[in-house]
């Protein structure tokens, strides 16, 4: 029989450990999709500041970056991996109340994958053939042919789970299985999020989320320190040091695969010849540009896409060529050199740095560059993709979605425009091949063909410095898709 003094400290745990939800935590968006600001996770104009809290994946990354469950609770492929198998979590519910089940999950993938939808995630998964409940809680997807790496894919920020026929109304609800649900929603103003105390992990140790529209860096900045924000994400480097010496706030620096750098349409010209996109590349000095940009936070890329703690990185060395960009220039019949424009914003405030560094780097093989200042507000939407150059960034993705989402010719949001049959076919391969050995060797290859032949400058991946104010706790030192927001609390 339990005595009455172990059955008191017995409820007094549980009462501790599911405290009732308290404070607010404040932080900002940068409204990069104005008008077409979205919760649907499919669509172009996803907030993914907004529904990385209240939708939920199948998979999602482990510390170390590896899929780990979340809706789904474990997975398996056939002998050729062709066909997978997922479990789905039991007891799960939305937050209107309704229990997750497998047509919510086969629903949710299918808008994806449905070319006439659109949505710019059917890149990471256009390889799903087929998709079907097998039972109430078990899924089976047929692929188009073998890839070994389909639950890589499915940590795809965008892949969240909706309910069955929720796809015309979820872009304003936000319905999802996260840990907070949506209030009210307001892109250009205050988000307001509330606790799930649903949540299949537990409840929140937030009562309450807000999610600010503020479009400059510089004002979120300001925020920040006047005290209206709580968090703020890729300040500035050269605050850094400032930053960390205050006893005020709290300074993260979290290595990344996000990548900043500058796109040149390949279906325009000059940049329409390889030879004129290698030596746009070849001027630079990626060190200089790293110090100058950020600080020297962040890590040397060869114009790769892929991250430095990937398993299919390939390792490159792109030392500055100026002399050899000149000659590669009068090659393709530009022996005095070209004139560019390339856009870029204070939406990011390592941009204009990058901007002006490439303007001087560039001068040197007789690149005459003139950066033109964008407006912030609508960059993704009236620049991103229509200007011949412009200025870019990408958060972390596994190899394969790197590559493919921002390079593939068929990609719907391969902004540099590439076309290039043989780096299809290296990705291609690459993922009908079972053995990793051989399927790294093929991912290096298109990595390396890429670094010849692309119309995208990626200098550098970033070490992202985030500042918190004192009062949060319980916030991981990783990346934003691994941070696990039901944990992150505030003390008054």
């Amino acid at each position: 029989m339990r005595s009455p003094i172990l059955a008191t400290l017995v409820a007094l745990c549980a009462t501790l450990t599911h405290a009732a939800p308290t404070g607010t935590f404040r932080h900002a968006h940068n409204v990069g999709f104005g008008a077409q600001s979205s919760l649907d996770p499919a669509s172009k104009g996803r907030v993914l500041q907004i529904i990385e809290k209240v939708q939920s994946r199948l998979v999602r990354p482990g510390r170390g970056g590896k899929p780990e469950p979340d809706l789904a609770t474990a997975w398996k492929p056939n002998e050729d991996g062709t066909v997978w198998t997922f479990h789905i979590r039991e007891g799960v519910r939305f937050h209107d109340g309704t229990a997750l089940d497998a047509g919510d999950v086969v629903y949710s993938i299918k808008r994806v994958i449905d070319p006439d939808y659109g949505s710019p995630a059917r890149a990471a998964v256009k390889m799903i053939e087929h998709i079907e409940a097998t039972g109430p809680l078990t899924v089976r997807m047929r692929l188009e042919s073998t890839f070994a790496d389909l639950p890589l894919q499915l940590m795809d920020p965008r892949l969240r789970i909706i309910p069955e026929g929720a796809g015309e109304t979820v872009d304003q609800s936000g319905i999802g299985t996260g840990p907070f649900k949506v209030e009210t929603f307001d892109p250009d103003g205050i988000t307001v999020l509330s606790a799930y105390e649903g949540y299949w992990e537990g409840p929140p140790a937030l009562a309450r989320i807000e999610v600010i529209g503020v479009p400059d860096a510089q004002a979120r900045l300001q925020a920040f320190l006047s005290g209206q924000l709580d968090m703020e994400r890729g300040i500035a480097p050269v605050l850094r040091r400032a930053l960390d010496k205050s006893l005020r706030y709290q300074l993260l620096e979290i290595p990344t695969g996000n990548w900043m750098g500058l796109a040149f349409r390949t279906d325009m010209a000059p940049f329409d010849d390889p030879r004129v996109r290698r030596a746009l590349r070849l001027v630079v000095d990626r060190d200089e540009m790293l110090d100058l940009a950020l600080d020297g936070g962040g890590v040397v890329a060869c114009d790769t896409p892929v991250s430095p703690n990937d398993q299919y990185r390939a390792e490159m060395r792109c030392p500055p060529d100026p002399e050899r960009a000149r000659a590669l220039l009068a090659e393709a019949g530009h022996p005095d050199g070209i004139d560019v424009d390339i856009h870029v914003s204070s939406l990011d405030p390592s941009w204009p740095v990058i901007g002006v560094a490439y303007q001087e780097q560039a001068a040197e093989a007789g690149i005459r560059v003139n950066v033109v200042n964008a407006a912030a507000d609508g960059y993704w939407s009236t620049v991103w993709m229509k200007k011949p150059a412009f200025t870019t960034s990408w958060g972390e993705r596994p190899a394969d979605q790197a590559l493919n989402e921002a390079f593939h010719s068929s990609a719907k949001w391969n902004e540099s425009h590439y076309s290039n049959p043989e780096f299809d076919r290296l990705l291609e391969a690459a993922r009908a091949e079972l053995n990793f050995a051989k399927r790294r060797a093929l991912y290096i290859k298109a990595q390396e063909y890429l670094a010849e032949t692309s119309g995208t400058l990626i200098p550098f991946h970033v070490t992202q410095l985030v500042v918190l104010s004192n009062r949060v706790t319980h916030f991981d030192p990783v990346p934003n898709d691994a941070l696990r927001w039901h944990l992150v609390a505030v003390v008054d």
